[in-house]
């Protein structure tokens, strides 16, 4: 019994879908990892403290909470920064140097979230291409080895869905909903309340 060179081809493209999104995945993971140890270079943070020690032993304290962009950022005291050796090559604010911190780690940041979402999106391509594929091919030995690949697909999906899930999306609170006041049946305006 031979298999058609259709179920090949169609798994072939769902199993590189696949590889595409667990290796996007990956690639943004590592992505963060480097850019947050590139931004701290050099720096130790002292967990006492809640500040960040250079490397020529000065404090960076908390100087503000974004909540909205989910940051902390630490900044050194301009007298010292602008009277440092290692300043050219540290900053060249006069405000002192800024370390800049995520609230939230990778898979729940925004950025963690966005990448999850991605590949997700590219894994899910491949769940019509193999239904069309099981459809169209009808022996046994074709439906397992579509079987199989789809077993991949489902479990890449279901890993990547509840990653998406557990971080959260950030997105601010809307206002509450202010109800409209009743109006009176007789009421218009500009005339007030009916007599009687």
């Amino acid at each position: 019994m031979t298999i058609h060179q259709e179920v090949f081809l169609a798994s072939g493209y769902a199993i590189f879908l696949v590889c595409v999104s667990l290796g996007l995945d990956s690639l943004a993971r590592h992505s963060h990892v480097r850019s947050e140890r590139y931004r701290t270079a050099g720096f130790t943070y002292h967990h006492t403290n809640d500040a960040w020690i250079c490397p020529e032993d000065q404090l960076l304290l908390r100087s503000e909470v974004d909540h909205e962009r989910r940051l902390i950022r630490y900044r050194g005291r301009p007298q010292i920064c602008n009277h440092c050796p290692a300043k050219p090559d540290c900053t060249d604010s006069d405000e002192g140097r800024e370390v800049v911190h995520a609230m939230d780690p990778w898979p729940y940041s925004e950025a963690g979230r966005f990448h999850h979402g991605i590949s997700l999106a590219v894994v899910l391509i491949a769940g019509p291409v193999l239904a069309v594929e099981t459809l169209r091919n009808h022996s046994p030995l074709e439906l397992a080895v579509l079987a199989a690949v789809a077993l991949a697909v489902v479990l890449t999906a279901w890993h990547l869905h509840a990653a998406f899930r557990a971080s959260p999306a950030n997105f601010p609170t809307p206002p509450p909903r202010v109800p409209a006041e009743p109006v009176h049946p007789g009421y218009s305006k500009g005339k007030g309340l009916p007599e009687g």
